[in-house]
């Protein structure tokens, strides 16, 4: 882990550098649309998602290059998350990592557009990067894990129970739920994506990497969430 620890900043610097050169030029039109975009993303992260498809990569043994897309493309998929989380009609926040949200430095249409946006986006990487082309169905199982992570059975489905649990008091199991939906399956799918790219693991392998990566999804969101 120290070794890890010293190879972070190069891998932050690595996925910074290629959403920056992902993200829409800000000065094409629509110009305030691609400036949100660039500011909802280029704000500060601790880019953990991506880190994570990194340590998973280190441990499978599999080549930054492989990584690289789909940790920048789980990472929009997360900012799309935060963007729409912090809307008026959702947890109302006026600020994000200490910067006003995106909602309230441009609009709250262009905040939606922007967060729409940055979806696309992720998913036009996966489909679209040069390094997974030619590679029996790697497109395909990560464009299927990034949609189940991010809908009804993913981020967007458990934004919903939590919103509706507004005001509920809810029993160990249904909070586990929403938790696993909302933050869980993004944080699956980072460890996961690295074993799309690999080669294949046997089964037993995989079951227990599955389940470590399902506690880690849930521990990683009490921290954050409830106990903040």
């Amino acid at each position: 882990m120290g070794s890890f620890n010293k190879r972070m900043e190069g891998y932050t610097d690595k996925v910074d550098n290629y959403l920056e050169d992902i993200l829409p030029i800000v000065t094409i039109p629509p110009v305030k649309l691609h400036k949100a975009m660039h500011y909802a993303v280029m704000n500060g992260g601790k880019r953990v998602r991506p880190l994570l498809v990194y340590a998973s990569g280190e441990a499978l043994q599999i080549g930054t290059e492989q990584l690289t897309p789909a940790a920048a493309a789980i990472e929009l998929l997360h900012c799309f998350s935060l963007v729409h989380d912090d809307l008026p009609s959702m947890d109302d926040d006026n600020l994000r990592r200490g910067q006003p949200s995106v909602h309230i430095a441009f609009n709250e249409a262009t905040a939606i557009l922007a967060a729409d946006a940055l979806q696309s986006l992720a998913f036009h990487i996966l489909a679209n990067a040069p390094v997974y082309r030619n590679q029996d169905n790697v497109p395909e199982n990560l464009i299927a894990l990034l949609a189940q992570a991010s809908g009804t059975n993913g981020m967007s489905g458990g934004q919903a129970l939590d919103l509706a649990a507004e005001g509920q008091t809810l029993d160990q199991g249904e909070l586990e739920h929403i938790y696993r939906l909302k933050t869980g399956k993004l944080i699956r799918a980072c460890m996961l994506s690295a074993i799309y790219v690999a080669p294949p693991l046997s089964i037993e392998k995989r079951q227990l990497l599955e389940r470590f990566i399902d506690a880690i999804g849930l521990a990683f969101q009490i921290k954050d969430d409830i106990l903040d």
